[in-house]
């Protein structure tokens, strides 16, 4: 499996004349579930390697499990490649085994370039030396030398944003200190390649921001990086291809728009039927439900038709049937929507809440549809995710979509706006007194 970029990223070479810098194949990796037989087997393993023998690296043993099993896939020069997975499906044992801390019981991986691992918050730092101690034993363990990371050193300090704590031990940062400091060593280590495993879920919003656009700058320069985050809106701002693992196997790779969305169907739709900008919901018995379940998801207009296209400034309603397995009151709506992929990252564009809008309904036993009633759509023309809470005073949670994706079209009299501004012209007449001079 060959994973292939856009191929404006690295516009000096053409797709196929890339070289590959990281080529994985068939690995495997397993590990046991009990501690003392781990141990055991740790034991019997070293033994096997002192007189010769010959593991049996392919099979499972008692209470052993395939953390990973048979992978394989390329990834070239400029590559952007997410790895989406529920927890235990084996992405940070990958990582850790092609950063080379630790080693598959089948199958082989092959580097080449220089790698910057960003695996685990705050990893390769001692907790009793200062921020400016670690710096350079971290980029010394990268690769650099001492006159390498001294003329670096103010580059990193400035992108990290810590220097009224670089002369602190390091165990005295936060979380959020830690991760930029650990991923201001790695960036200006300079790497061909970059290993970042969710260390950028922490941190605030604009330096998250900041980071994506330093790796927009350094993929253009050719660095290849697989990312994990546990949220799709990054995969599909920052990555072209994707990989899928459930329980250690490969389930799809691919255009990360078509992984995500397999991906989300698989984690959060629970048969849910998709058509065009609308989704339809399986009902729930009474011991499955919190009480109140979204049952539908769409667009209506003003006769009440649902919309199989949305184009920019026209009136519509949003709307989510829900079905009430008794009265409830105070139920409102909190919707968040994002922008699917571009260069730009800029995440959440919209955040429209009942509560804000100091809207809460009354919803007796039965189907009915809460309307958001827009008397134009002021979204640009793109590819949109929204996440849909139904809940009740605000705290309680009845049912949550995390991600219902639509696409708004263009008519034609809208292109390179940021935003849908409603408008009217006319000609007005003025009298002498109001004539310029």
């Amino acid at each position: 499996m060959t994973l292939m970029p856009l191929p404006t990223q690295v516009p000096d070479l053409e797709p196929d004349d890339r070289p590959v810098v990281i080529s994985v194949e068939q690995i495997s990796k397993k590990f046991c579930r009990k501690l003392r037989q781990s141990l055991a087997y740790g034991v019997q393993d070293i033994a096997t390697d002192l007189v010769g023998g010959t593991r049996q690296s392919d099979r499972l043993r008692k209470d052993e499990f395939w953390a990973l099993k048979d992978i394989s896939f390329q990834l070239r020069r400029g590559d952007a490649l997410g790895l989406v997975g529920t927890n235990g499906a084996g992405k940070s044992t990958l990582l850790r085994i092609i950063s080379g801390l630790i080693k598959p019981d089948t199958g082989r991986v092959v580097i080449q370039g220089r790698i910057a691992p960003l695996i685990a918050l705050g990893a390769g730092f001692n907790p009793i030396l200062t921020g400016r101690e670690n710096i350079y034993a971290n980029m010394s363990i990268l690769g650099l030398s001492t006159r390498e990371i001294k003329q670096r050193f103010d580059e990193v300090i400035e992108f990290a944003e810590i220097s009224d704590a670089i002369d602190s031990p390091v165990q005295t940062y936060s979380s959020g200190m830690a991760a930029r400091l650990g991923f201001a060593c790695a960036i200006y280590v300079e790497p061909e390649i970059l290993l970042i495993d969710e260390v950028l879920a922490v941190g605030d919003t604009r330096f998250k921001a900041k980071c994506y656009r330093r790796l927009y700058e350094l993929r253009r320069q050719g660095v290849a990086f697989i990312l994990v985050n546990h949220n799709p809106q990054a995969i599909l701002n920052t990555c072209d291809e994707a990989i899928y693992l459930n329980k250690g196997t490969l389930v799809s790779s691919g255009a990360s728009e078509a992984i995500v969305t397999q991906y989300e169907k698989d984690l959060f739709y629970n048969g849910a039927e998709r058509h065009p900008n609308q989704m339809i919901f399986p009902a729930k018995a009474a011991a499955d439900s919190m009480g109140m379940d979204i049952r539908l998801l769409c667009f209506r207009n003003a006769q009440g038709e649902i919309l199989p296209s949305l184009i920019v400034g026209k009136p519509m309603s949003f709307c989510v049937g829900v079905y009430s397995h008794d009265r409830f009151s105070g139920v409102t709506l909190h919707l968040k929507i994002s922008k699917v992929g571009g260069e730009d990252n800029i995440g959440t564009v919209l955040y429209l809440s009942g509560e804000n809008d100091n809207h809460f309904f009354d919803v007796p036993q039965g189907e009915h549809e809460i309307q958001l009633q827009l008397p134009y759509l002021g979204l640009i023309p793109g590819s949109y995710t929204m996440l849909v809470n139904l809940k009740r005073d605000s705290i309680y949670t009845f049912d949550v979509v995390a991600s219902f994706r639509f696409t708004v079209l263009s008519d034609g009299k809208i292109n390179q706006c940021r935003f849908y501004q409603p408008r009217s012209w006319e000609l007005v007449k003025t009298s002498p007194d109001n004539t310029l001079h």
